[in-house]
């Protein structure tokens, strides 16, 4: 245990840092905005259009199906 105190400075100094972060993501509105692109995300995921898309991605998905 003989550099105990440099690592509990390592710890503190990295404990300080992620605060630090913290509070600049919830005072900018990092957390509000991710939740507005993630809801809208999955809104357009299981729209038609987005079940189009995935359909014309996998021309072969009706023939998986039918293997099954």
């Amino acid at each position: 245990m003989r550099f105990a105190g440099w690592y509990m400075k390592i710890a503190g100094g990295g404990a300080a840092i992620g605060a630090c972060m913290e509070l600049f993501m919830i005072h900018t509105g990092f957390y509000e905005q991710v939740t507005m692109l993630e809801s809208e995300k999955r809104a357009w995921e299981s729209s038609p259009e987005a079940q189009a898309m995935r359909e014309a991605m996998n021309p072969w998905h009706k023939r998986d199906e039918k293997d099954k």
